[in-house]
This record gives structure tokens, C-alpha cells and sequence, in this order.
């Protein structure tokens, strides 16, 4: 921590649990520095960081006066590191940060070096929620069926993890079963404010993290400062490297009156994330204050925080308040830890006090009484419909999006579990009550636990062609439904839970019924989901729903019960009772009054206590689990889950010099929009991709392939998936849909070694074939050619994925030249070695006619500057005309060109502790 009080910060506050030392930011305005009392609250934490860690080397004070002078109205370009104070990952994610330490370890060994250095200096937890699949729905059997499946398929994995668990320090991990990594975060991780052991003194400091999961700014509902990372940038950060990042504009929304009757959190989130995705605040803080917090609840402020990701920013941070306290004192936080919260944060200006006179970069508002029930859609969260509205937006996007004329698709006779019916266009196939960002939040899941008991009093249940699911968030739901006494009318209507994890949010729906997705292809349907999740980008939810809508649970209960998004729910009626007669949604909706009693009388402390009692013991299957020892994990090329990846093998003691890129060809052509979903799919593995290739010949049944998320930790695996999403679309490759190219290289396959990865394919492509791209790239690195991806706006958005970045490093891909990136993939990509350029504003490669079948030329050197201008030029190998354009460096900070010298964030690491720096 710090090694100069320079500024006369450090002094101590009192609770009754002693004596604690902080850092003062009102000593910056002592000394007539800046201006803290204006500051965002945000920009005060990360002010905190630099003055605790102030060193005059990492921490300078150019760093703090920056800080404590921000201009909210002119930022500027300044850069400042961060040491956030511990790390969250999921196992989807965690997993391959893991492989990548036990990687570091093994490169440090045969580099004679010490492996101990290699070990999380700051606090990391890893909750196991991405691995659950809904295989067995319907039914009490469920969730055990579900479980044992989960064990079956992943126990390589969980060995790992129970490895990793012993051979590093400050590393814990929550078991399966728990629940979702986010809502355990909120309910029982986060402190709220951090301390630390120094010299014989209790540092106290606010709570802060970042995390291997996008939703991770859920936490920004608790005050505390959080945001997702890439795994690269995470696995850096628990070894003692700070965050850097450019100092971000503020954007400062407030909040006023109060939701009305009807609406609920979910349908306000989908607002927000509306209005902020016009409004532009891609790599930016937005900040909530206003008298309409106070009408919200803590878990309500934790749903806006939640889908930061979605409207673009990088968090949505809600100060610290009164109901920071109750919801503490609500989640059995103790005592001390809630008295040491409210006395510091009011000691340190960083309560909330609207009267403040913040200063934000930008500034928007809402009125909350103007929400209204929303569903969002059928490809992008961001897309908002109203409830009044679904009915003809769906038959728009069936004539808009998927290409068919409303009213012309013929229904398919179905049989299924001995009922027989017609399968129509707008399907619900899907309804799942799933994702942190609702099950966090009693309001909304007892509303969808009222309603279903609305319905099963009435003799109505889901349609026979719908999958449903329940998966709460953690245990303390099925605690609060079993007091309420909903949980039996939830299984009625046909939500039995199905696990504790992200399931269909994560894209683990499982499979459809044979006989419904049958009829689906069969009648080339446009089927439906609908589930309470902040994801529905295409091919995500599953490769039989073509649209998929984002809801309340209460809504995703009404459109199971109807079966079908083609409706207009508020006049329609949705179902009939047991008499015949029709019921409409107002005669099922519980009220706000209804779902606030419930509340009241089924929601207590001592549920979470009970529940996060022994929350790192999990099931016997865990507990019996036996897991290798030893500090460096012993490798088994027999494995298809762990392999030691590539990255570390023969790798130089020094970074070499930055040269320029030539002869480069273009292995994807991309459009707008390209989500890391696109880039690396987390779901299913097909059997005649060459992921499934690669599995079936190591002798895995199609039934055991899991899903590419539960594979991350197999480069061999995911480098085949990479770009293999099944909705792809490759302009160089038109006509296909999925993971394709076509290979401009030259005929002839090298024979012998070659001077790449050594990943190895059986199809041996041609010049002008069309053919999966993993097959091309291959063909390419034994040539010895760099590749490039030209790709549109917003390259990279939606989940913080790693492994979009590393299967594109893998795959032989030295830059991606796009209009625009989200933050987290441009930052992985930097962290792997891959060169993000920007085309010029105004400029694309449709706009330069680039064609794809160019060979490019990239001008770089050694002295290669962030944000810098470069030549690029782009060369028809048959016609040799040439199209010359210049594109912006995306390496924004002096640091990220160290990464990118060095070949990735982890080799520069490696290199410095080998070296003792």
C-alpha cells in the first residue's frame, strides 16, 4: 500500500469496534487541491485508491491532482492506475484465469524462477453458477437430475478449481449449487468497506473489485465501485498489477417520483438502458442520485446497476445510504461491518447528499411514474418495446428481421407428452425465470410468484409446448417462495426449479424437446423465449429461437400461461380457467400492495444468515470430490476440459520490438454489432463443427460434449469455436450462416514444422473454398500469414469473454481494424497481443470498398504511441490496384503498449516477476 503521506491524508476515525486509519480526501481541499466536494462519488473512490496508494512511482502525484481537479465538463485523456481490493470470477470465466496462473506457474518453473511468486496478492473469490444446464424441466426430479448431470460433465473442471483452492493463497471458491456469482456478491461477499492490516494499523477503505463477468457492476447497487474486466486484465490485477485506465467522464442521472402500479424494476431497467444507449455513454461511469432513489429499493437499484453492460457504460453507481444500511442489516451483515460502513463513508464525503452540488459530464433524468411495462428485443437488450405494443413489433420483426410475412406461416401439428396441438409463428418454446438481475430482487420474483398463484387458483397452467424454468439466484429465494407459500403454485403452473445458476441467461437452456424443435425446423417457425435475463443477442438463448425477449418474471409466468408472443396481452385473453371462461392478464397481475405484504411477512435476516452459514462446504458431491495437490498443477494431455494453453510455451525472457504487419489476410468480414457471443459462443458444440470434430475423435459421446463455456479452460476446444457462432454471417464467405470463410491462400500445405501454434486440422482447404474458419486459419499460420478482421460498430460487445480474445490471437489473428469496440474486448484484445485499430470517422470497409480479398500492410514501429494515426494499405492480389487509409491506434494508454510489446498483459507480467521487478 502507500509509502508516502505526502499530502497529509492519513489520520483515523472511530467506531465502536476501535480505532481504524483512513485517508482523508478533504485534506486534498486543505491544501487548496481541486475541488473534492464536487466530485463524483465515484471519481472520489477512485481519488481514495491513488491516495492510499500513492508511491511517486506507480502513484504520482500528477495522478492526485488530476483526481482531485476533475473537470467534468473536460476530462481530457489522463491516465491513472487503480488497485481495486479484491476479484470476483464465475467458473465459465474463472476457470481459464485459473489455467492461465497454473500456466504462469509451469512457464516460471522451466524458466527456474520462483512459482510462489506466481499467487493472488489480492482477494480473490470464484462462485461456480455458469455450469448448470437445463436438462430435466417440469417436474420435482428437476433440479437433482439437473445437478447430477452438472457433476457428470464438469468434474474435470471442479477437480481443477478444488486444486486451485489449495495451491493458491487469498483464493476461495462457492460451490455449485450456491447460486449466481452477482447475487451472492450482493448478499453476502461485499463488505461494503475493506480493511487491511498494515504496520500494526486497521486501514479501512471503500470496497472494490472488478470481476470476470460484465454484470459484475451489480454490486454498484450496494455503493460499491466494481465493473467487469476482461480475465486477462483480472489475472493481472490478483497479481498485485493495478487497472489502468483513462480517467472517465461522469454522466449523472437523476431519478424522480415514483413507479407506478404495475410497473416493475425490470421494465425501469429496460428504460434506462433505452435511454442510455441513445444518450452515449459507452466507457463511461453513470451515477444515480435524486429524490426517486429513495422510492427504490436496494435490490431495485441493484437491477439498474446490474445491466450496465447493456446500456453501455462501464458502471451505474448508486452511493452509499440509508438503504445501503437496511439491506446490510436485511442480508445479516453484521453489526461492525455496518457501523464501519456508515461511519466512513460519512467521514470520508462519500455518503450520498444530493444537495452536494455534483458536477457530471453529462446529465439526464427520468421521472420513474413514466415507466411502463416493457419487454426488450428479439436480438439486443437495448431494444425496448412496450407491453402494449409486443403484439405488432413481433409480426414487424417477422417481416423486418427474419424475413417472413406475418400471418403466411402454416402452423405444425405436434405431438408432445400425449397432447396434440398446432405450433404457430411467435412460439413461446422458452420461458425462464433465470438471471442475478431479477432473482436478486424479492419484488419482482414474488410478483411472478403471486401471479403464478393468481393462475393455479383458476385451473391455468404453461402451454405443453413451453419449456419453463426457475432458477433463483440463491437459496434464500426458495426459502422466501416456501414461506410465502408460492413455491406449490409455481410448480403447478409448471416452474419447478431447475438449479441454482444462470442457466438460460448463460445460454444453458438445453435442449428443446425432440418434438418441438422438430416442428420448429420442420415448419422453418420463428419460436420465442422469454426469460428475466439481460442477454438475448442471436444464438445465445438457443439455435431453435429466433427471437428472444428480455421480461419481468411476472411476464415471463403470463407468457407461459399464453404461449405465444403473437398476442396483444393486455386486451387478448391469455388463457382459460377451469370453467371455460376467458382470463385476462389484469385479472392475474398482482398488485404492488399484494407483493409488498408478501414481502414483508416471507422475507427475514435469518434466511440469509442460515443460507450463507456454510456457504463454501456445497453439496456431498463437492465435499467427496478428490483434487490433485502440489503448487504446480501437473498437465494430462488426455484431458478434453484442461490443457496447458499455448501462450507461455518458449517464451522469450525479453518483449520483442514492435514491427510492422504485412502480407496479412482477411479471415472475417463482419458487419455492425458483432457481440462476443458472435466472436466466442458459450453454448452448444455441434457435432459437425471442428470443436466437435475434436471431441468426437478423443472419443466423447455427442451427449457429453457440454458447452463451449464449460470448455474454456481447453484452448484446443475453443481456438476451433472461435468465430463459430451459429449466426454468424462472414461477407466474405456469402451465403453461409456460422462459422465460415473462404481461404484466399495458396493451394499447396507446407509439410514438416511450421512456425505457429502447431493446432492441426484434417481438411486441407484450397484457394476459393468456402470452409469453417478454424480450417482456414490453420492453413494460414503453416504459410506463416498474419490475419486481420475488418468488423463494423461496436465490435465486441456484451459479455466480458475472454477467449474472444484469445481464440483470436490463436487463430493467427494480428489486428482487427472496426469503426468502433466496447471497452472490455478492446482492452482483452490489447491484453492478447492483437492490435485493435479504429477506421477514421466516417469511414468503414464498405465505405473504402474493401472486398476482404485484399492482402494488408500495417505500418508500426517500435516507438508506436497510444491513440496514434498509422498507414494502412490494403493490396487485390489479382488486379494489384491498392486502397491506402489510415486508422487510430485503439491502444489508448502508455501501459497497453507495454502489453502489446510484450505480446499480452500476462507475458509483461511473467516477465517482471521472473526478473524480481
Amino acid at each position: 500500500m502507500t509509502n508516502s503521506d505526502r499530502f497529509g491524508a492519513k489520520t483515523t476515525f472511530e467506531t465502536s469496534a476501535g480505532t481504524y486509519t483512513a485517508y482523508r480526501l478533504g485534506a486534498l481541499k486543505d491544501k487548496g487541491i481541486g475541488h473534492v466536494d464536487k466530485l463524483p462519488y465515484s471519481i472520489k473512490i477512485l481519488l481514495e485508491s491513488c491516495l492510499r496508494n500513492f508511491d511517486d512511482h506507480v502513484v504520482t502525484e500528477e495522478h492526485v491532482k488530476a483526481l482531485a481537479g476533475y473537470d467534468a465538463r473536460d476530462v481530457g485523456e489522463q491516465e491513472i492506475p487503480f488497485n481495486p481490493g479484491r476479484v470476483v470470477l464465475q467458473d465459465f470465466t474463472g476457470v481459464p484465469a485459473v489455467v492461465d496462473l497454473a500456466a504462469l506457474r509451469s512457464a516460471m518453473e522451466r524458466m527456474g524462477g520462483d512459482v510462489s511468486q506466481v499467487n493472488p496478492l489480492a482477494r480473490v473469490d470464484l462462485v461456480i453458477d455458469h455450469s448448470v444446464q437445463v436438462d430435466a424441466f417440469g417436474s420435482a426430479k428437476a433440479i437433482a437430475i439437473n445437478a447430477e448431470r452438472e457433476f457428470a460433465r464438469n468434474q474435470e473442471r471442479y477437480e481443477f478449481l478444488k486444486w486451485g483452492q489449495q495451491a493458491f493463497d487469498n483464493f476461495s471458491v462457492v460451490p455449485p449449487e450456491t447460486g449466481i456469482v452477482h447475487q451472492v456478491n450482493l448478499e453476502y461477499l461485499a463488505d461494503g468497506v475493506l480493511t487491511q492490516e498494515q504496520n500494526g494499523e486497521k486501514v479501512a477503505y471503500p470496497d472494490s473489485l472488478v470481476g470476470t463477468d460484465s454484470h459484475t457492476t451489480m454490486i454498484n447497487g450496494l455503493g460499491v465501485m466494481g465493473w467487469g474486466v476482461g480475465g486477462i486484465e483480472a489475472e493481472a490485477c490478483m497479481l498485485g498489477q493495478p487497472i489502468y485506465m483513462l480517467i472517465p467522464e461522469v454522466v449523472g442521472f437523476k431519478l424522480t417520483g415514483s413507479l407506478a402500479e404495475g410497473a416493475t424494476a425490470t421494465d425501469l431497467v429496460l428504460t434506462v438502458t433505452e435511454i442510455l444507449r441513445k444518450q452515449g455513454v459507452v466507457g463511461k461511469f453513470v451515477e444515480f442520485y435524486g429524490p426517486g432513489l429513495d422510492e427504490l429499493s436496494l435490490s431495485d437499484r441493484a437491477t439498474i446497476a446490474n445491466m450496465a453492460p447493456e446500456y453501455g457504460a462501464t458502471m451505474g453507481f448508486f452511493p452509499v445510504d440509508e438503504k445501503t444500511l437496511e439491506y446490510m442489516e436485511l442480508t445479516g451483515r453484521d453489526a461492525e461491518t455496518i457501523e464501519r460502513v456508515k461511519a466512513y463513508t460519512q467521514f470520508n464525503g462519500l455518503w450520498r447528499n444530493d444537495d452536494a452540488g455534483v458536477v457530471y459530464s453529462q446529465d439526464v433524468s427520468l421521472d420513474l411514474g413514466e415507466v411502463q411495462p416493457s419487454l426488450a428485443g428479439p436480438k439486443r437488450p437495448q431494444d425496448r418495446i412496450l407491453l402494449s405494443d409486443m403484439k405488432g413489433e413481433f409480426n414487424l420483426a417477422l417481416e423486418k428481421t427474419f424475413g417472413k410475412e406475418p400471418g403466411k406461416t402454416p402452423a405444425v401439428e405436434t405431438t408432445f407428452q400425449d397432447e396434440t396441438f398446432d405450433l404457430e409463428e411467435g412460439a413461446v418454446v422458452i420461458a425462464a425465470i433465470t438471471s442475478c438481475t431479477n432473482t436478486s430482487n424479492p419484488k419482482v420474483m414474488m410478483a411472478a410468484g403471486l401471479l403464478a398463484k393468481k393462475a393455479n387458483e383458476l385451473g391455468i397452467k404453461a402451454k405443453p409446448w413451453v419449456k419453463t424454468s426457475l432458477a433463483p439466484g440463491s437459496r434464500v429465494v426458495t426459502d422466501y417462495y416456501e414461506k410465502a407459500g408460492v413455491q406449490e403454485h409455481l410448480e403447478a403452473v409448471g416452474f419447478y426449479t431447475v438449479g441454482y445458476g444462470c442457466t438460460t441467461c448463460i445460454g444453458n437452456s438445453g435442449p428443446l424437446p425432440d418434438a418441438i424443435r422438430d416442428s420448429i425446423v420442420k415448419g422453418d417457425l420463428v419460436a420465442a423465449s422469454v426469460l428475466s435475463g439481460n442477454r438475448n443477442f442471436e444464438g445465445r438463448i438457443s439455435p431453435h429461437t429466433r427471437a428472444n425477449y428480455l421480461a419481468s418474471p411476472p411476464l415471463v409466468v403470463a407468457y407461459a400461461l399464453a404461449g405465444n408472443v403473437n398476442i396483444d396481452i393486455y386486451n387478448d385473453p391469455i388463457a382459460q380457467d377451469r370453467d371455460g371462461n376467458d382470463v385476462y392478464l389484469k385479472d392475474i397481475w398482482p398488485s404492488n400492495q399484494e407483493v409488498d405484504e408478501a414481502i414483508a411477512h416471507a422475507v427475514s435476516k435469518e434466511q440469509f444468515t442460515r443460507q450463507y452459514a456454510n456457504v463454501f462446504e456445497g453439496p456431498e458431491a463437492w465435499k467427496t470430490l478428490e483434487a490433485p495437490t502440489g503448487k504446480v498443477y501437473s498437465w494430462s494431455e488426455d484431458s478434453t476440459y484442461i490443457q496447458e494453453p499455448p501462450f507461455f510455451v518458449d517464451m522469450p525472457e525479453d518483449a520483442p520490438a514492435i514491427t510492422s504487419i504485412t502480407g496479412a489476410r482477411v479471415l472475417a468480414k463482419l458487419g455492425q454489432s458483432i457481440t462476443t457471443d458472435h466472436i466466442s459462443p458459450a453454448g452448444a458444440i455441434a457435432v459437425d463443427s471442428p470443436a466437435g470434430r475434436y471431441l468426437l475423435a478423443r472419443g466423447i459421446e455427442r451427449g457429453m460434449f457440454n458447452s463451449f463455456g464449460s470448455r474454456r479452460g481447453n484452448d484446443q476446444v475453443m481456438t476451433r469455436g472461435t468465430f463459430g457462432n451459429i449466426r454468424i454471417r462472414n461477407q466474405i464467405a456469402p451465403g453461409t450462416e456460422g462459422g465460415y470463410t473462404t481461404y484466399f491462400g495458396p493451394d499447396e500445405t507446407p509439410a514438416g514444422p511450421f512456425d505457429g501454434l502447431n493446432y492441426e486440422s484434417d481438411v486441407d482447404p484450397k484457394h476459393g473454398e468456402v470452409c469453417f474458419i478454424y480450417d482456414a486459419a490453420v492453413k494460414y499460420q503453416k504459410h506463416g500469414i498474419p490475419l486481420v478482421v475488418l468488423a463494423g460498430n461496436d465490435y465486441g460487445m456484451g459479455s466480458s469473454r475472454d477467449w474472444a480474445a484469445k481464440g483470436t490471437f490463436l487463430l493467427g489473428v494480428r489486428a482487427v481494424i472496426a469503426e468502433s469496440y466496447e471497452r472490455i474486448h478492446r482492452s482483452n484484445l490489447i491484453g492478447m497481443g492483437v492490435l485493435p485499430l479504429q477506421f477514421e470517422s466516417g469511414q468503414s470497409h464498405e465505405s473504402l470498398g474493401l472486398t476482404g480479398e485484399e492482402s494488408f500492410d500495417i505500418e508500426l514501429s517500435d516507438d508506436l504511441k497510444p491513440l496514434s494515426t498509422v498507414s494502412v494499405k490494403a493490396t487485390h492480389p489479382e488486379t494489384g490496384a491498392t486502397t491506402s487509409f489510415n486508422a487510430k491506434v485503439r491502444i489508448d494508454t502508455p501501459v497497453e503498449v507495454d502489453y502489446y510489446r510484450n505480446g499480452g498483459i500476462l507475458h509483461m507480467v511473467l516477465r517482471r516477476l521472473f526478473k524480481g521487478q
